[in-house]
């Protein structure tokens, strides 16, 4: 998904937003291009098969997770590849399931988990 911010954003800011956002304990990155925010491409869960397509939609910074060390090198000063964890760049998309089965089927109980399955811990 590729998507534009209404304002755009220096890079620091736009991770810092995006730590908080996604509450990720920390941001792994590809170098600044120092180039403000402005243009965004997401994939939640392991994206490093589209980093090419996030450089050709026109990203200022792509934002996914399981990128290995190699994978950063893709960036080639076209864009910033951020990292942000696997179970953070997917963690909403339970709270979408329940708005779309909760319309679907109005005559189920649906009941959204408060429980955290990421099997990562941070020092």
């Amino acid at each position: 998904m590729v998507g534009e911010l209404e304002k755009e954003m220096s890079e620091l800011d736009f991770l810092n937003f995006l730590k908080r956002t996604m509450n990720s304990n920390g941001i792994r990155h590809s170098k600044f291009i120092n180039k403000p925010i402005k243009k965004v491409a997401v994939l939640g869960g392991s994206g490093s098969f589209a980093i090419q397509n996030a450089i050709n939609s026109g990203a200022d910074i792509y934002v996914t997770s399981d990128i290995k060390y190699h994978e950063f090198y893709k960036a080639e000063n076209k864009l910033i590849i951020a990292d942000i964890g696997h179970y953070e760049s997917e963690q909403f998309t339970k709270n979408l399931l329940v708005d779309i089965l909760t319309k679907k089927f109005p005559n189920f109980a649906i009941i959204l988990s408060n429980k955290n399955t990421n099997p990562i811990y941070y020092l």
